[in-house]
Parts: C-alpha cells; sequence; structure tokens
C-alpha cells in the first residue's frame, strides 16, 4: 500500500524521499522520488517521515533497531507510522520520539489497496492535536475519512477494532453464501437480495462477489488479517474483554494459513466454509 500512497504525495506535489531498499524505488524514481539508500539519510532531510511496514518488529527495527531512523530525526519534524500495529508500540514510539522533540503519530488506514490507489483510506489517527493538524494536509491527499481519535496508541486501538468488524464481517457473508450455495440456490440472487435489506454492506457488495466468482487475489492478505486479529485478542486479554467470534475467526484464519493460502485476499475465508461443508 506504500507504492500508491507514495504516488498521490508525489502528483500532489510533496518532495518524497523513499529508500533504495523498497520495491518499489525505482518506479517511484521514475515518477520524481528521490532515492537514498539508508533509513537515517531519509530523516536527515524530512520533515514528515512515515512508515507502512507489515507488524509492530518491522516498524521498531526501522525506528531503533537496524534502521535506526529515530537517532536523526529532527526536533520539531514529525513522525507517521501508517502501518497496522500494537497500541503499547505506537505508545512506546511516541514516547522515545516526545524525548527527542519530535512528534508521532499512530496513523493506521482501511481500505485496502483499492483506497490507497483511489486516495479513500479510512484514516484513524493517535496522538496530539497539534501533530495531527500539522499532518492534516498530508493525510487529506491519502484518504476521505479522517479522525483524530486521541492519544498515542489510540488509532490502532481503533484499527483493531475495525479488523474484527471486518473479519466477523466477512466470516458472516461466507458463511450465508455458503449455506445458499449449498441449498442449491442462485447465490448472485441471494446476494441481490441480500443488499436491498437489512444485511447490507460494502462487504456484502464487494467481497461477496469476490466470493460468487472466486477471485481471491488479495487486496488484503489473510496473513495481514490474521496479524491484526491477533492484536486486537492481545488487547481484549490485557482489557479483559473476552472476544468469543474474534477467536473463531482466527482460528479459521490460522487454517488457511496451515493450508498455504495465508497469500488470498481475507474474503477466501469462504473457501474453508466451502471445504468443510463438502462443496
Amino acid at each position: 500500500m506504500g507504492r500508491p500512497m507514495a504516488k498521490r504525495l508525489l502528483k500532489a506535489g510533496y518532495s518524497v524521499t523513499i529508500l533504495q531498499s523498497s520495491a518499489a524505488a525505482m518506479e517511484l524514481k521514475n515518477e520524481g522520488a528521490i532515492v537514498v539508500d539508508s533509513p537515517k539519510a531519509l530523516a536527515k532531510t524530512a520533515d514528515i517521515v512515515i512508515t507502512m511496514l507489515p507488524d509492530s518488529p518491522e516498524v521498531e527495527t526501522m525506528m531503533f533497531g537496524q534502521g535506526q531512523l529515530s537517532e536523526e530525526m529532527k526536533p520539531g519534524s514529525l513522525f507517521i507510522d501508517m502501518s497496522s500495529i500494537s497500541p503499547a508500540t505506537s505508545i512506546k514510539i511516541f514516547k522515545k520520539l516526545k524525548e527527542k522533540g519530535v512528534e508521532a503519530l499512530d496513523a493506521p488506514v482501511s481500505g485496502g489497496q483499492t483506497g490507497a490507489e483511489a486516495a479513500t483510506l479510512s484514516i484513524m489517527v493517535g496522538g496530539t492535536v497539534s501533530g495531527f493538524q500539522k499532518a492534516l494536509p498530508v493525510f487529506e491527499k491519502l484518504g476521505k475519512n479522517i479522525v483524530h481519535i486521541g492519544d498515542a496508541g489510540a488509532g490502532q486501538t481503533t484499527k483493531a477494532c475495525n479488523q474484527v468488524v471486518v473479519g466477523l464481517t466477512i466470516q458472516a457473508v461466507a458463511e450465508a453464501l455458503t449455506l445458499a450455495k449449498k441449498a442449491g440456490v442462485d447465490v448472485a440472487k441471494v446476494r441481490a437480495a441480500l443488499l436491498g435489506g437489512f444485511a447490507q454492506s460494502k462487504i456484502l457488495d464487494l467481497h461477496g462477489q469476490r466470493i460468487i466468482e472466486h477471485n481471491f487475489k488479495p487486496g488484503f492478505k489473510i496473513r495481514l488479517h490474521r496479524k491484526d486479529m491477533k492484536i486486537a485478542l492481545q488487547a481484549g486479554k490485557e482489557l479483559s474483554v473476552p472476544l468469543p467470534c474474534s477467536e473463531v475467526v482466527a482460528a479459521q484464519m490460522d487454517k488457511m494459513l496451515e493450508d498455504g493460502k495465508g497469500e488470498l485476499d481475507h474474503s477466501a475465508l469462504a473457501l474453508y466454509l466451502e471445504n468443510i461443508s463438502g462443496l
């Protein structure tokens, strides 16, 4: 998702510097990005640093480990992590950068690669009001629904809640369409009928069609959603909030990973249900 987001910032007229190690480096260089060979070199020149990485360990390594990004960030600069990671990691980063006079925001997104390409992402932000106001012009080039949730970590908590709702809704749609398919009725017509009633949802609309077509080219991979469910379940454990339905969906995602299907779109949960239903 970082590639289309960087493209949007270039198109908006921002000077964008990226790491040479990025898979998109050459493509973005051809579109006007500056390419540097280390995180420290990037931090020396940037007023705003944005990370979009798979999980908490990668963000911590970039900031404080081999990447050492935090060492060179200038006082008064802004760090925005748009990855989906643990709220505790976001709070740790916020506190450490505050000591250096650097603002930090956790700003995970929802909308997938399609939303990144269309600049229609939903952006959930944790951090100070001043940091949010500084970042807002950038966010407005990347998304449509931009909400400052609260203090550091609040954005990641909101993303965890989002992933619970998305995961459980995919499960509900997959169960409904699998039931219809096993009953021998026209699944496309079932989806069309449900879209006109109280069961209507964006997931029924978009992922319902994916399930009918068996089009599981990834917009958001199962393995990444499983990581997000782990974050939500850990938060539930820490806060003594049972998440029984989330546990069921996470377990089914584990089965998909065991079967080598972790690179498929998360709507491919329907394959697991079809399989155990004898379809």
